[in-house]
């Protein structure tokens, strides 16, 4: 079983940036896709960002790309969401999530995904 913990959330005017991180324990993230959903008020959860399991492919959700980028560092067991250009609409409880599966692609499922609590971001206008 691998634990997430997420952090780096909080309240930024539109246009700001934020950045979040997502700590993994219990297991190594090496070999495994990477990712971050958000699930924003009365909407469903969406895949916003992921690595593949080598950390070369990243995939995006259209409405970010350009505005969000992320990382990771294996060594750390550490994953990161900088997220520029925020707006409103990106409002959403940020959830960090590891494949279960070894050797995954960089678009996550979240049926096959350990999470972690969540970070709230609070984009005002």
């Amino acid at each position: 079983q691998v634990q997430l913990v997420e952090s780096g959330g909080g309240l930024v005017q539109a246009g700001g940036s934020l950045r979040l991180s997502c700590v993994a324990s219990g297991r190594t993230i090496r070999s495994y896709a990477m990712g971050w959903f958000r699930q924003a008020p009365e909407k469903e959860r969406e895949f916003v960002a992921g690595f593949d399991w080598s950390g070369v492919s990243s995939s995006y959700v259209d409405s970010v790309k350009g505005r969000f980028t992320i990382s990771r560092d294996n060594a750390k067991n550490t994953v990161w969401l900088q997220m520029n250009s925020l707006k409103p609409e990106d409002t959403a409880v940020y959830y960090c999530a590891v494949d279960r599966r070894l050797y995954g692609n960089s678009w996550l499922n979240w049926g096959n995904v350990y999470s972690g609590q969540g970070t709230q971001v609070t984009v005002s206008s």
